[in-house]
């Protein structure tokens, strides 16, 4: 295992949130409240690129290490690091949250119970923490705690906060749904340590557990226990029956978090196929098959949507299906472009909600047959609506297109059956978004009222702009983006081949 830092940049960037959630829990008044969410998360945004600048991205291994004890008796740490793999994620995580802090400034309380925005920014850049954690825990409890405590934010925030009548089902669903899941997971990540205990000692520290090798047995159970795990949160169909009633009853600028950042994927990336390679070959036709299903299932359910926030839901749903398949290819190329798809869910899936939620609060729906001719007073939104759609199907210009092109070619030489479904898939992923663009923002507003709306204010279109700008900018030149990741992806490669 690399080396400690000695300065703790991982430890300040998770206070930075945390630090502002208990000051807007004290300050309620929502000018200040705002404020200083807004503050503390931009201060975060810049902190992780700072972090970005201290890493070495020659090496493959886990860097900017902090570690403390914990619990002491079981050989559990507070342990935190990044490699290439997760590095990126931290930026693109403070990223979408300064945008849903933006996007949430008129933040009202709900109709049934007076609160305070400062409890509802509270509870987002407590969510913000507990997200940054994922990413950069190595201790398997630590990961765990972090993997938990992302689910009581949440369930507050789409109960209280959400749309409809139907909120507080969607609240609940999801919570008792990620509880369901947390049981497989930590049955998974409890046999991998036992599994490689060795004279009794029980070790949870990631890097250790990565270089030694489970039995073949063992390996079968914790892969699938952990493919269930985080499949929920991915979603894998049929675990996904909890994504659109979210996506229809919590605040946008929620669901732009959940569909932007794949904390799923990145556990499938991270623990499920490195600390088990032998079960993962073995089941290679599994994840082909799940990211095959999810690309074909997700397209079509997209297609017969009546809710433009359904149609992204589902539309994510195949969207993660090419990053599952490009992890079955068990190659860098894959890897990478499994990555870059991620980030671009960061960017353009999540950017695309918050369009919806500019959209919402001025039409009132988000129905495509209350909508029509949105584009002759909303110009700017329906644009960036539009560009967004079409820059997560791989638009050319875009981080998608190279990300796409990736995992289809690494797809199309390990199996081509599933790359050639890909290719289908990306039809339908286009028809999915330029059918109910056409249908909600041409034509003619459906509803007088429609006609007097305003465009996006200055504040909302920085929101969109800057992700906009990111997504060309990676996509016309991804060359940097890949030597970062290429690295940590070609020792995760190898590291999958050692085991074997």
């Amino acid at each position: 295992m690399a080396e400690l830092t000695a300065y703790p940049l991982l430890t300040v960037l998770l206070a930075w949130p945390l630090g502002g959630a208990l000051l807007t829990a004290i300050v309620r008044q929502r000018p200040w409240a705002g404020r200083i969410a807004l503050s503390s998360a931009l201060a975060t945004l810049g902190w992780s690129l700072l972090i970005v600048v201290a890493f070495d991205p020659a090496s493959g291994e886990f860097q900017l290490l902090d570690a403390a004890p914990w619990i002491a008796g079981l050989g559990i740490e507070y342990l935190v690091g990044v490699d290439g793999l997760s590095l990126f994620f931290l930026p693109a995580t403070a990223l979408i949250f300064c945008a849903a802090i933006v996007a949430s400034w008129r933040v009202t309380a709900s109709s049934t119970m007076p609160l305070s925005p400062g409890l509802y920014f509270a509870l987002l850049l407590s969510f913000e923490t507990a997200t940054l954690g994922i990413f950069c825990a190595l201790d398997l409890i630590v990961f765990f705690c972090f993997w938990e405590a992302s689910l009581i934010p949440l369930y507050f925030l789409v109960s209280l906060w959400g749309i409809g009548s139907g909120r507080q089902t969607a609240a609940v669903r999801y919570f008792l749904v990620m509880l369901a899941g947390g049981v497989p997971l930590l049955f998974g990540l409890l046999t991998l340590v036992f599994g490689q205990a060795k004279g009794g000692a029980l070790v949870f520290a990631l890097p250790t557990l990565l270089a030694g090798a489970l039995p073949e047995g063992t390996q079968y159970a914790v892969f699938l226990l952990l493919l269930i795990g985080f499949g929920v949160k991915v979603p894998l169909v049929p675990l996904h029956t909890w994504l659109p009633a979210m996506a229809m009853g919590a605040p946008a600028a929620i669901t732009a978090i959940l569909v932007g950042l794949k904390l799923g994927a990145y556990g499938l990336i991270r623990f499920a196929i490195p600390l088990a390679p032998l079960a993962a070959r073995d089941l290679q036709w599994l994840l082909a098959g799940l990211g095959t299903l999810a690309i074909l299932y997700g397209g079509v359910a997209a297609l017969v949507q009546s809710n433009l926030r359904g149609v992204l839901a589902y539309s994510s749903v195949a969207h993660v299906g090419l990053v599952i398949l490009g992890l079955s290819t068990f190659s860098a190329s894959g890897l990478q472009g499994a990555l870059l798809l991620l980030l671009n869910f960061s960017l353009c899936s999540g950017s695309a909600f918050l369009a919806l939620s500019f959209l919402h609060r001025r039409t009132g729906s988000t129905d495509i047959a209350q909508l029509g001719g949105m584009i002759r007073n909303l110009p700017l939104l329906s644009g960036f609506f539009l560009f967004f759609g079409l820059a997560g199907i791989g638009l050319p210009g875009t981080l998608s297109f190279p990300a796409e092109l990736l995992i289809i070619v690494a797809a199309l030489h390990s199996h081509t059956g599933a790359g050639l479904a890909a290719l289908f898939g990306t039809l339908l992923a286009a028809a999915a978004v330029l059918a109910p663009f056409g249908q909600a923002f041409l034509g003619r507003p459906r509803l007088p009222e429609q006609a007097e709306v305003d465009d996006l204010l200055p504040r909302e279109r920085a929101v969109l702009l800057l992700p906009a700008l990111l997504t060309v900018l990676l996509g016309v030149y991804p060359k940097p983006l890949l030597d970062w990741l290429r690295p940590a992806a070609e020792a995760w490669v190898a590291g999958l081949a050692g085991l074997l």
